[in-house]
């Protein structure tokens, strides 16, 4: 039976239309024109294994205005002798944090035939960290591939929180082409700005997917306007413009080209990224040239290079030459090299330029090096990742529980593992603090620092971290601090609430809409990103859990003045021992406390949030007298539920007099004692 399905293209717009305004009813009406494609069989797209014919039939139905203009190569590229590779597609999925990446490329394997009919397969399988799964975010870019109709396409995932643009940014080196996967009712975020952002800037043809079309409030034509007006503001060439948009439900496994008329698979998504997204261009007879993007480590292999291969081919046992730059050059052997087929790493002979490979066998390799040849190979450019926005004093553990969790506690353990962490955390910066023992710490935001936390506390380290703090930067005298572009979508009932929040932290609204059918607004504001700083959990308390928080660096402005971020004090233990349910009892009257009965405490740490603001000592540790026998009777004693605080909520929670002590076991805030010493 065949099934009519709409091609949704925006046309392509001539540069004298740049300027004008894209919300006449009148253009919106015109991007919602597609050409039609008839003759697509459901019948055809049961499997990802299309008939040839088929396909032939369907690139000269549909013709997809990149791959036009990416076929036509320039007289310069001839004369390097750029061949471009048709079997081979090298993709990026990217979108929002929970727009639906990884539950895509989930479909996207099963469909492939990468796993047995009676294999038994996780959810988000491409999520393997066990911080991945627990917090249910994709943390590392993952490469995988799947082979559709005799083309191999390596897909790699990314991260969709603003935290590790920097595993985006590098990743986007390895690719040609990305899927831009866009909520059908949220339409375009920050972090989809961002990613389309530097995809255009490398020149990289885009599929958008629709992804959740299946939702009861989906709004594919708003989605898809607002998407060609981002296009538009972040300058897009008109090729770019003219992108193919598939319609998706990610966690179905089916999609379309049309909102109303999905197939039974994402047969169409594949076709699309086969016409759409080109073959990498390569130099198959130059001198060898492959850009390392990424690390790995393995205990029987050592370390792991893995990136692209730019020009020539790679052998295995080949003797190479590692470039930083055209002076400062190495040379190493090639020991073992992989391919990814499906889910897994593959054993290779030999890699030719255009495909992704991992290289084992050279231990010192870094991230933005080349592996060239060994005779008379260049470097090709580094990767450039932008700079961090916040910054974090880790030092040793000074407090009297010291050594009983952790088996990392010395300073050069702490050291090591910080500069440890630059090989394959680009976006991050460490250097020495005031004293030997302390280190700081530079990141994207609080979120990016907290995972290298639990990841250390996990690999048993011992350490203390300080409160995050803001980079300024001073330009011609003036101090300008970063700025984040916040939006929160909240429940209408609670607007208010959040709405004054934002306004005591400086944040500037700059647009409102009613989100589908389902009640929420979305609000966006322009905030220093001192202001974000422990605005998680306060957002959460005056929306009573329902509001959503994404926030993205936008640019450094002008100071935004004085700003307190916290209003009460703190509950501090008055000296070492044990909590008693007597000592809680009188205590809870004072404020909301985070220690239970038992539990072991020592003098200045933080043991509640005083219910007024300046901090208050407490005996927790006092137990009854026993001077009267007769009236030493037991009296049942009514204790609050103590607050569970996570380590992410420790660290938004701390002020500049105060630290968050590390173990493998526990989180304990206390008071920093360096800084009570200068307040004496």
């Amino acid at each position: 039976m065949a099934v009519g399905v709409h091609n949704y293209v925006t046309p392509t717009l001539k540069p004298n239309h740049r300027n004008s305004s894209f919300s006449s009813p009148i253009l919106r009406s015109q991007l919602s024109v597609g050409r039609t494609l008839s003759s697509y069989s459901s019948s055809n797209i049961k499997s990802p294994s299309f008939s040839h014919s088929r396909r032939n039939s369907l690139r000269s139905f549909i013709k997809c205005s990149v791959s036009e203009a990416e076929a036509t190569e320039s007289a310069t590229e001839k004369k390097v002798a750029l061949v471009r590779r048709n079997d081979i597609r090298n993709i990026a999925i990217v979108a929002h944090v929970d727009h639906g990446k990884t539950t895509l490329v989930d479909a996207m394997l099963k469909q492939a035939k990468v796993f047995r009919d009676n294999q038994v397969v996780e959810e988000r399988i491409m999520d393997s960290n066990d911080l991945e799964r627990e917090r249910g975010i994709t943390i590392l870019s993952k490469n995988t591939s799947i082979t559709y109709k005799d083309t191999k396409m390596n897909i790699i995932d990314t991260p969709g929180h603003s935290d590790f643009g920097g595993e985006v940014e590098r990743v986007l080196n390895m690719v040609e082409g990305i899927i831009l996967v866009v909520d059908s009712v949220e339409g375009p975020m920050p972090q989809t700005r961002f990613v389309l952002k530097k995809a255009l800037e490398f020149g990289h043809a885009v599929v958008v997917v629709v992804n959740k079309i299946d939702r009861p409030s989906a709004r594919p034509d708003f989605v898809i306007n607002s998407t060609f007006e981002l296009f538009i503001e972040l300058n897009a060439s008109d090729e770019q413009c003219d992108f193919q948009a598939v319609y998706a439900s990610g966690i179905k496994g089916m999609a379309g080209l049309s909102p109303d008329n999905l197939a039974d698979d994402l047969g169409p998504l594949f076709e699309t990224i086969i016409r759409c997204i080109p073959g990498p261009k390569i130099k198959k007879d130059g001198a060898l040239q492959m850009l390392v993007t990424s690390t790995e480590y393995d205990e029987h292999k050592g370390r792991i290079a893995i990136g692209r291969l730019h020009a020539g081919v790679l052998n295995r046992g080949m003797d190479v030459r590692i470039c930083t730059s055209e002076d400062a050059c190495r040379f190493a052997k090639v020991s073992e090299l992989f391919v990814f087929e499906k889910f897994y790493r593959a054993p290779a002979e030999s890699v030719e330029a255009g495909d992704i490979c991992a290289v084992c066998g050279i231990g010192d390799v870094q991230i933005g090096e080349t592996i060239a040849d060994k005779n008379d190979g260049k470097p090709l450019p580094a990767i450039r990742v932008e700079e961090p926005t916040v910054k974090m004093a880790f030092s040793i553990n000074t407090s009297p529980f010291v050594g009983r969790e952790g088996k990392y506690v010395t300073s050069r353990n702490l050291r090591d593992r910080l500069y440890r962490e630059l090989e394959r955390n680009l976006a991050m910066k460490v250097e020495d603090g005031e004293t030997a023992d302390t280190f700081l710490v530079s990141g994207r935001g609080t979120l990016h620092l907290t995972i290298l936390i639990e990841n250390m506390r996990r690999e048993n380290f011992e350490f203390m971290v300080g409160p995050p703090k803001v980079i300024n930067k001073k330009v011609d005298d003036k101090v300008l601090e970063p700025y984040e572009i916040a939006t929160v979508e909240v429940p209408e009932e609670h607007m208010g609430a959040v709405v004054e929040l934002l306004g005591r932290r400086r944040g500037q609204m700059f647009d409102m809409q009613g989100l589908g059918s389902e009640g929420m607004t979305l609000v966006k504001y322009k905030i220093p990103t001192r202001g974000l700083l422990g605005l998680r959990n306060a957002i959460l308390t005056a929306s009573r859990g329902t509001a959503i928080l994404n926030t993205i660096f936008d640019s450094y402005g002008p100071w935004a003045g004085d700003m307190s971020t916290r209003d009460l004090g703190s509950l501090v233990a008055f000296e070492d021992g044990t909590t008693t349910s007597y000592a809680l009892a009188s205590s809870q009257e004072r404020g909301q406390l985070f220690v239970k009965p038992g539990a072991e405490v020592y003098k200045g740490q933080i043991v509640g949030i005083h219910q007024r603001p300046g901090d208050l000592s407490l005996n927790v540790c006092k137990r009854k007298a026993a001077t009267n026998v007769r009236s030493n009777k037991e009296v049942s004693v009514v204790l609050d539920t103590p607050l569970d605080y996570s380590l992410d909520d420790c660290i938004e929670y701390i002020q500049e007099d105060e630290l968050v002590e590390v173990t493998p076991k526990s989180v304990r805030m206390c008071k920093n004692p360096k800084m009570n010493k200068k307040g004496r």
